[in-house]
């Protein structure tokens, strides 16, 4: 495959091949199975990994940032689990659609220890590359039919680049309409 150009949200970004740099993404990416050669990474000063600072320091743009965030709830006991993925200028419907989409009756964010245990991956860079397996994707139909957007990497230190179809052909990747609002 070759290397998609990330000249139009990369901002002030060194964007690099992520299969050549490896140290830059979280061991469940590494081990996911995507083909890496369908992204790009950067790497970032870790205390500018929230999705604000970030975008001000890199020059991206909030609207080519998309977040991915971990959400839970109960029904007859079990949890149900999903990461969500919206655009930085959206938020995700956590109390409405995903509640309904998860059939469940509250749906919340999971505790940050729990989400970082769970997925092995670091608070404020969890990626939607790599998730543990039988957890729901629910992506909002801005990211998955973006040309790119930039991600968590699943470390604090780079960022992910990747076309909204990669993230829609993962394993459990579902495209819910009006899921960033």
């Amino acid at each position: 495959m070759t290397q998609p150009s990330w000249s139009d949200v990369a901002g002030t970004l060194d964007v690099v091949p992520a299969a050549s740099r490896p140290d830059l993404l979280a061991g469940a990416v590494c081990t996911s199975g995507v083909d890496l050669s369908s992204f790009g990474v950067a790497e970032i000063d870790p205390d500018q990994a929230d999705t604000a600072a970030f975008c001000a320091t890199y020059g991206v743009d909030l609207a080519a940032s998309a977040n991915c965030v971990v959400v839970g709830g109960k029904r007859a006991g079990e949890q149900r689990v999903a990461a969500c993925v919206v655009l930085a200028t959206t938020r995700a419907d956590v109390n409405g659609l995903v509640k309904r989409t998860l059939d469940v009756r509250s749906a919340s964010f999971l505790a940050m220890d729990e989400a970082v245990e769970r997925t092995g991956m670091e608070h404020g860079g969890i990626t939607p590359i790599g998730l543990p397996a039988g957890w729901r994707l629910l992506l909002d139909p801005a990211v998955a039919e973006a040309p790119a957007v930039v991600v968590g990497s699943g470390l604090r230190r780079s960022k992910i680049l990747v076309a909204g179809a990669v993230l829609a052909a993962l394993p459990g990747a579902e495209v819910v309409p009006g899921l960033g609002r």
